[in-house]
């Protein structure tokens, strides 16, 4: 006898690429699916991804993840995934013709922002990025320490 597992409705987010919101500006982010096997299914579930130097590149009409690294699952037997492997992206052929039309532009890539489960499935939150500065990267820093400051203050008047 079979059961079947359905998660609860809504999703759970796995992984946040952090370094990429401070290295690009994201101009516009996209939900995809990924086509894994299913020991990458399951190191994916347990959080086992590494994806600070990943990006998105599209070929012959099909988006490949490239330096998405999923660690072999512990719990599996001889027949592990191969870890740097490309995983190719699921979406809608006008999809992909609009990503290939922003990324023709000078200057802007695809970059993985957010993995996450979404109704049991393994999803990905692709940006359309361009990359940033020095002086930007120093501008992201000045303004998250002042919102740090102004929050810290702020609770101290409360308490």
């Amino acid at each position: 006898m079979r059961y079947i597992y359905y998660m609860a409705e809504g999703s759970k987010k796995i992984a946040e690429n952090r370094k990429a919101r401070f290295n690009y500006f994201v101009e516009d982010s996209i939900e995809c699916g990924v086509v894994l096997e299913g020991t990458e299914v399951k190191s994916v579930k347990s959080g086992n991804i590494s994806f600070s130097d990943s990006f998105a590149e599209i070929i012959n009409s099909e988006v490949w993840l490239k330096n998405f690294h999923i660690s072999e699952y512990s719990f599996s037997s001889v027949f592990n995934h191969n870890p740097a492997r490309p995983k190719k992206l699921l979406l809608h052929r006008d999809q992909i013709k609009r990503l290939v039309r922003k990324t023709d532009e000078k200057g802007y890539t695809l970059i993985p922002l957010d993995v996450y489960l979404k109704n049991g499935r393994v999803k990905i939150s692709l940006g359309v990025c361009k990359g940033k500065k020095l002086f930007d990267k120093r501008e992201t820093i000045k303004s998250r320490d002042i919102e740090r400051d102004i929050a810290r203050d702020f609770k101290k008047s409360l308490g």
